[in-house]
This record gives structure tokens, C-alpha cells and sequence, in this order.
């Protein structure tokens, strides 16, 4: 219960990673506020976790969109009385494209929902915490933030967006006692993951021969990363883009 009289904010909570942190972050006694674009997935994750005794409330939110960004913020507060920690996991993939490929329609959605839906939170998040000289933020980047992603450009920049922001931020908010760290996923078995290889089965096990460990991720076991990221085990962890890739970033 290391979590217990704390809340959390969740974004992308209807499914995979955010269904995973949401539920673990629940599990640890933390009051949980779910947001997503998809009603139906997130008040599935709010009724597991308050099925099972804990706390969560749902706040349909679309990232891109600022003022619904301030309003959940605004709910958290309500409901809640306190922002301790926001999850910054929403984010769409969009099939294959070498650059040349990508349209203008594709790369402004991929900017304004991975990247840009990154800095509302962020913003809305780091006026409350700085107020109250605490808190933790951890967003979701991709092993696409940290090197090359062939056919994946779109995506590719969002992510090195994403670890640029949280390194400048964590640099500039600090000595205000926050700390804000991004984790940088390889191939998950989530809905995302599957969208980009589990339709093609030679794609799947050329990516799987890539990854040390011989598999692919599982949620939970980012969830369970993202929950000591924001722990006081990792008290002293500021401003990093942790790999979760089973050894493939070596």
C-alpha cells in the first residue's frame, strides 16, 4: 500500500500499458483517475478496480485537446484533493510508412496525440505540483525515442520529442521537488504492439530474435516499472529515458 492517500492520473487507461498501471497503481492503495478517448475501455478499468476495493473515477479526455487536458486535471483535484502522480501514457501507432510515404494528415495526428498531448499534461500537471513542491511524471516514450525506427518516422519523432521534453523539464522543475522520468518500451504484448506485428509473422519473430530475452514484454511488467518510478525507491531517479526492452537498447 505505498501508494495509499496518494492519486494518480492514468492517460491512455482503457487498455494495455494504462489498463496495467491504472489497475497496479489501485493494487498499492493509490485513488486512480482513468482517462481516455474510449469510454467503454476506461470505465472497464475503473469497474475492475472498484470491484476489487479500491478507488477510480473515469474522465473521457482527448490529449491533443488543452482545455479537456485542464480539465482533467481540474476533476483529479476535485475528486481527489491532490495531483501526486500523472502518467502520460496516450498515444496512437499508425501502421508502417517509410518517410516518403508518411501524409501530412498522419504525421499532424501522431504529433498532436504522442507528442503535444504529452506537453498539455505535463503543463496542466507541473502548475499543481509546483505549488505544492512535489509529485512524479512519468511518460510513456518508446525504444523508438531513444534510436532508429525504419517505416515508423511519424512515431519515431514523437517518442525523441517525448524523452526531450521529460529530460528538459526534470532539469527545470527539480529543485521544486519533482521528479519526472519517461520509460521507453520495445514490443508489448498490447493491442498497440499487436497493431504493428502481430499481423505479419515473420515480422513478429525477426522482432522477437532482436530482443535478448527471447520475448516481448507484458504490461504489467511496465506497470510495475512505472510504479518504482514514482516510489521513494527511486527517490533520487530524475530525468531519465529508462529502456524496458528485455536487453534489445544493448
Amino acid at each position: 500500500m505505498q501508494f495509499k492517500n496518494q492519486s494518480v492520473i492514468v492517460t491512455g487507461g482503457s487498455s494495455g500499458i494504462g489498463r496495467a498501471t491504472a489497475l497496479e497503481f489501485a493494487k498499492r492503495g493509490a485513488n486512480v483517475v482513468v482517462s481516455d478517448i474510449n469510454e467503454k475501455g476506461g470505465q472497464e478499468t475503473c469497474d475492475s478496480i472498484n470491484n476489487n476495493g479500491g478507488k477510480a473515477i473515469f474522465v473521457k479526455t482527448d490529449v491533443s485537446n488543452s482545455q479537456e487536458v485542464q480539465t482533467l486535471v481540474e476533476t483529479c483535484l476535485k475528486e481527489f484533493g491532490q495531483l501526486d502522480h500523472i502518467i502520460n501514457n496516450a498515444g496512437i501507432g499508425q501502421g508502417l510508412y517509410f518517410f516518403d510515404q508518411i501524409t501530412d494528415e498522419h504525421w499532424a495526428k501522431t504529433i498532436a496525440v504522442n507528442q503535444t498531448g504529452v506537453f498539455y499534461c505535463m503543463k496542466a500537471a507541473l502548475k499543481v505540483m509546483k505549488a505544492q513542491k512535489s509529485g512524479n511524471i512519468v511518460n510513456t516514450a518508446s525504444a523508438a525515442g531513444i534510436r532508429s525506427a525504419p517505416r515508423m518516422g511519424a512515431y519515431a519523432a514523437s517518442k525523441h520529442a517525448v524523452v526531450g521534453m521529460t529530460k528538459t523539464a526534470a532539469a527545470e522543475y527539480g529543485k521544486f521537488g519533482i521528479r519526472i522520468n519517461a520509460i521507453c518500451p520495445t514490443v508489448i504484448e498490447t493491442p498497440m504492439g499487436d497493431s504493428y506485428v502481430g499481423v505479419n509473422e515473420d515480422l513478429q519473430k525477426m522482432m522477437i530474435k532482436s530482443v535478448p530475452m527471447r520475448r516481448f514484454g507484458q504490461a504489467e511488467e511496465v506497470a510495475r516499472t512505472i510504479c518504482y518510478l514514482c516510489s521513494e525507491d527511486a527517490s533520487y531517479i530524475n530525468g531519465i529515458a529508462m529502456p524496458i526492452d528485455g536487453g534489445s537498447n544493448a
